[in-house]
This record gives C-alpha cells, sequence and structure tokens, in this order.
C-alpha cells in the first residue's frame, strides 16, 4: 500500500508593483527621464560654457542688459511722477452731448412703434408703413395746455416759435374711417406720454446741463427751441461744418450734435449744442533718471561680473612680467578651463620647455668644459711621458745603448695610446653631432655577430677568459652601418675582455623583442647603483676613479658605441644583477 506524500504548499509570490500596475507609473519614469535628460543638457551646457570666455561675455552681456532693463521698467513710473503733464480732453463731454441728443432722436422716432390692435388692421398698417404724421398736443408738461397747443398748432414756416418750449409733434395714424375708439385712445395716450417725455428730457437737459435744443426745418428757420436758445434761424451747413471739426479739436470750445429727425410731419433737423465737460488726466513722461540709473546699474553689473576674470588677466600679464626677468621657477595658477587657464598652461608649458632647454646648454656647457679638463688630463699624461723621455734620449741621459732602446719604446706606445686617444675623441665629436654619413645596408645580425666572436675567442683565451655563445638558428635582418656596428660590438666586447675579473666568462646571447632584436653582453663585474648604470655611457666615464688611461681605455668607448646606436635609431642600457653586468643593444628588425 503506497503512503501519500503530502506535498508542501507553495507561497504565492506577489508580483512587483510595477507589473501589477503597469501603465501607473509610465508618467512618472516619463518625467524621471525628461528631468534626467534636462539635467544632463544643463551640464553639458554648462561644462560648454566654463571652456569659452566668449560665452561667458555673452552671458554676461545679456545678464546685465535684462538688470538694466528691470531696473527702468521699475523705476520709470517713480521717476515718470517728478515729470509728468496735465492732458484735459473733452471726448467723454461731446460724447454725452451726442448721447444725449440720440435719446431726444429715439423719443422723437422710436425705433419699434408697436400699436396693440384688436379690430384697428388699417392704423396697424399705415403705422408699419411709415404713414404717419406729427400734430400738435393741445397739453404741455408743464401743465400749460394752451401754450402748448397754440405753438405747436401756430408754427409755420419762417415764423419764430415763442420762449416758451412748444410741444413736439408726434405721430398720428391718418384717418381710415375706423371705428375703434379703444386703439383711438391708446394711441393718443402713446403720443402724450412720448411728449410728456420729450419736454422732460429737453427741461432736465436745458436746466442741468445748459444745453441748448433747437429743432429746424430744412431750410434753417426754428420750428422749436429750448428756453435758453434765442436763435431764430440757424445755417444748419455751418452747424454741420462745426460738428464735424469739433470731433477732432480738444479746446473748449461749443459743441453741437447734428441728427435729421421728422417733427410735425416735416423733415427737420434736430441739434443739441452745449459746452463739454473736460476730463483732466496726468501722463507722465521719460525721465533721464530712468535712462541714467540702467545705464549705471548695466556698467556696474558688467564691471562686478567680469572683475574675477579682469583679475586673472592682470595675474597672468603680471607673471609673464616674473619670468621675462629669468625667473623660470615661477609658475601662474590654472584657475578656469576656459581660454584664459589654456593660457595659463600654455605659458607654464612654455616655461617648462625653456626651463629645460636652459639647462640642457648648461650641462652641455659643464660637459664640454669636463670634456675640455678630460682630454686635457689624458693628453697631457702620455704627452709628458714622451716629452721626458725624448729629453733623456737628447740629454744622452742613459747608460747603455739597451736603456736607450727602452726609452724609445716607452715613448713610441704612449704616442700610439695618444693617437688612439686622439682618434676617438675625433670620431666621438663627429658621431655627436651627425657629421658621419652612415652606409646602411640589410644585414643578417647572427652573422656578423657570429664572425666577431670568432675573432674573440682567442683574445679571451689569452686573458683566461670563456666565451659563451646564446645565438638563435633564426636569421634576424637590420638595416645598419656593418662598420660602424662592428666598431659597437668591439667596444662592448673589450670593455667586457679588459674588466672581468680572471678567469671568468663572457658570455654573449641574442633574442627577439617583436619588432625588434636585442643582443646583451655580459661578464662578472662589482654590483654598480643605478647613477652608475646612467653614467657609463658618458664621455670618460670610468667606474674605478682610480683608473687612468694608462690602466683603462680613453673613456670614450662606451660613449662612442650610444653615439653610433643611437644614430641607427636603436637604444643601449646597462643592468646589474646577482654579480654580473648586462650590455644591452636593442635594433630594429626589417620587416
Amino acid at each position: 500500500m503506497s503512503k501519500k506524500v503530502k506535498v508542501p504548499k507553495v507561497p504565492k509570490v506577489r508580483k512587483p508593483v510595477l507589473e501589477r500596475f503597469p501603465f501607473t507609473w509610465f508618467p512618472f519614469n516619463l518625467l524621471r527621464s525628461l528631468l534626467l535628460f534636462i539635467q544632463d543638457l544643463f551640464h553639458m551646457a554648462r561644462a560648454q560654457v566654463e571652456r569659452s570666455i566668449r560665452l561667458q561675455l555673452m552671458i554676461t552681456f545679456a545678464l546685465c542688459l535684462f538688470a538694466s532693463m528691470l531696473f527702468y521698467g521699475i523705476t520709470s513710473p517713480l521717476f515718470g511722477q517728478i515729470n509728468k503733464s496735465t492732458v484735459i480732453d473733452y471726448t467723454n463731454g461731446m460724447n454725452r452731448i451726442d448721447n444725449e441728443a440720440r435719446n431726444l432722436v429715439e423719443i422723437l422716432e422710436p425705433r419699434n412703434r408697436h400699436f396693440e390692435e384688436e379690430d384697428g388692421v388699417p392704423e396697424a398698417r399705415a403705422v408699419e408703413a411709415g404713414q404717419t404724421s406729427y400734430a400738435g398736443s393741445s397739453q404741455s408738461s408743464a401743465g400749460t395746455p394752451a401754450q402748448g397747443s397754440s405753438a405747436a398748432q401756430q408754427t409755420t414756416p419762417g415764423a419764430v416759435a415763442p420762449n416758451a418750449p412748444p410741444a413736439p409733434g408726434v405721430p398720428n395714424a391718418p384717418q381710415t374711417g375706423s371705428t375703434n375708439p379703444q386703439a383711438e385712445q391708446r394711441k393718443r395716450q402713446q403720443e402724450e406720454d412720448r411728449k410728456r417725455e420729450f419736454l422732460n428730457l429737453v427741461k432736465r437737459l436745458t436746466t442741468n446741463e445748459k444745453y441748448k435744443i433747437v429743432i429746424t426745418d430744412l431750410e434753417g428757420r426754428v420750428i422749436f427751441r429750448s428756453d435758453n436758445a434765442p436763435e431764430t434761424y440757424v445755417d444748419v451747413h455751418n452747424v454741420i461744418r462745426n460738428a464735424m471739426e469739433a470731433r477732432d479739436q480738444s479746446s473748449r470750445t461749443e459743441f453741437s450734435s447734428f441728427y435729421p429727425v421728422t417733427y410735425n410731419n416735416q423733415k427737420s433737423y434736430l441739434i443739441v449744442s452745449g459746452i463739454p465737460q473736460p476730463d483732466i488726466s496726468y501722463t507722465k513722461e521719460d525721465s533721464p533718471l530712468s535712462y541714467l540709473g540702467a545705464l549705471a546699474v548695466f556698467i556696474f553689473l558688467f564691471y562686478y561680473l567680469t572683475q574675477k576674470k579682469m583679475r586673472y588677466v592682470e595675474e597672468l600679464a603680471s607673471g609673464l612680467r616674473i619670468i621675462a626677468t629669468g625667473n623660470l621657477d615661477y609658475r601662474v595658477a590654472e584657475r578656469s578651463r576656459d581660454e584664459l587657464g589654456s593660457l595659463a598652461k600654455n605659458m607654464n608649458m612654455m616655461v617648462e620647455d625653456l626651463q629645460q632647454k636652459i639647462e640642457e646648454e648648461r650641462r652641455a656647457e659643464r660637459v664640454k668644459n669636463e670634456l675640455i679638463t678630460n682630454v686635457s688630463h689624458d693628453l697631457r699624461t702620455p704627452l709628458t711621458l714622451i716629452m721626458g723621455y725624448l729629453r733623456l734620449l737628447h740629454d744622452k741621459n742613459y747608460e747603455s745603448p739597451e736603456q736607450a732602446a727602452s726609452y724609445v719604446s716607452i715613448a713610441y706606445n704612449k704616442s700610439e695610446k695618444l693617437k688612439a686617444l686622439i682618434e676617438d675623441l675625433f670620431e666621438y665629436t663627429k658621431l655627436s653631432n651627425h657629421d658621419v654619413p652612415l652606409y646602411k645596408r640589410g644585414v643578417i645580425i647572427n652573422e656578423v655577430l657570429e664572425q666577431l666572436l670568432e675573432e674573440y675567442v682567442t683574445i679571451s683565451e689569452e686573458q683566461q677568459l670563456t666565451m659563451i655563445r646564446s645565438i638563435p638558428q633564426e636569421r634576424y635582418t637590420v638595416h645598419i652601418d656593418v662598420d660602424k656596428m662592428i666598431r659597437v660590438f668591439e667596444n662592448l666586447l673589450s670593455n667586457a675582455v679588459k674588466y672581468s675579473p680572471k678567469p671568468g666568462i663572457v658570455s654573449v646571447g641574442m633574442a627577439r623583442d617583436r619588432g625588434h632584436v636585442i643582443i646583451r653582453i655580459s661578464n662578472k663585474a662589482d654590483a654598480l647603483s643605478r647613477e652608475e648604470l646612467e653614467q657609463l655611457f658618458d664621455r670618460f666615464y670610468r667606474v674605478d676613479t682610480a683608473r687612468t688611461s694608462d690602466s683603462g681605455g680613453s673613456g670614450l668607448g662606451l660613449a662612442i658605441a650610444r653615439s653610433i646606436v643611437e644614430s641607427h635609431e636603436g637604444s643601449i642600457w646597462a643592468e646589474s644583477e646577482n654579480g654580473e653586468i648586462h650590455l644591452y643593444v636593442k635594433l630594429k628588425l626589417v620587416s
């Protein structure tokens, strides 16, 4: 019977919030990316500005200009209070007279004349067709019906209106024979209301506003006038011309508003005249203090913002003057990454190069002096011996012919050494000045070195030395002057044979190093310091200071070898380890 295995319940893993709500955080991610992009742009722009003094000056100029304009905008209203002028405007007063004239026209000729009619259709049609007429009213708004009635009814062309304002005519429908008394009654009531409204408005305007209101016929004869209007005849053309010209004037003169109307069933002109009331306002004019202040702000800010750069320029100029006096140890500070910082860096590099060249010249002068001293010493010693032995021979200060012959032999050997020293010095001088032409050709360096080593086998055996060779079978071709390069290896082998302890071992090896071949010559020697190894190829340098040209060579062999190798675009150096000294020559292989 199989046993049931209880499988453990795997806990339900909740999905991350971003997976459960894939679209919830989308705007925030987009906003974050946008902010990072803006931040990168800001850093890029800032780095570009820091590297360009031209952009810095442009931004400084823009900031100063903005600040000066802002100062001008703030101070201009303040300084304008000092320098302000008064402006009198009559436009609103003229418009007010014109509006009152329009109100009178609306009363005389209402735009929407609607008479309610119950049975009187002909009256309504007559009103809509414009077949209306003005008739005099029998009652005025002042409560004097007789005067109003008589003034309205007795006005004829060419007659002068009385002093009291007559009642205006109101439209009356023609007699059509209608028998609807209620419509007639409503019509008369409306006419009476308009008449009272017109007279009340005329009275108010003449009393309060002192306006003169006149109605004339087409020829200019006055058919209605207010109490303060004495005219009986008006030149209509002159009124129209003055009304048009007055609208463009700003002086306090009488203004007339002119409108055509229909009065007492005849075409007329409504003229409302009055002195317009002025509107006094104050205008602020530009003050020179605002311009001067803005200019001062610009100059001050530009001077303040560029002060640091100008100080840096002065510092560079001062540093250049210090360097010009000969103080090559002085360095200017590199305070920015723009063109001024680049200038400071180039100045420091120039001073370093100049200092290095001066040091090289001093070193060359010192070496030249040492060369003269060493040459004088090395030439004087054998020359003194030669002259001494020759003087002995000249004075016959010898005991036997054999002694005289030995004096001659010693003098000859010293002259040979003197000749070799002079030849080495002459060759080194030519090699150092690159006056010796090189005849390069492609040769197999293995064969050249093997042939040279065969010649030194006998020499090494006489010196109780064992020559060990490690030349690979691979053939290495180099482009060299064979005679000059043999001179290099002869100097190195002669140096190894001469200064190796007897008996001893001299080993020669060769190996390939990428595109170069390295030849190594080693022999037993005392351990040398790093400084001694670096000076080993200098002129007249001897590791053992007790050695002279009598016990050693001329001191130019390794220096000549270095000059020849360097003229072949190679390198030569020395290393010391485990009681051995290794001399290396590195030449470029022919590809």
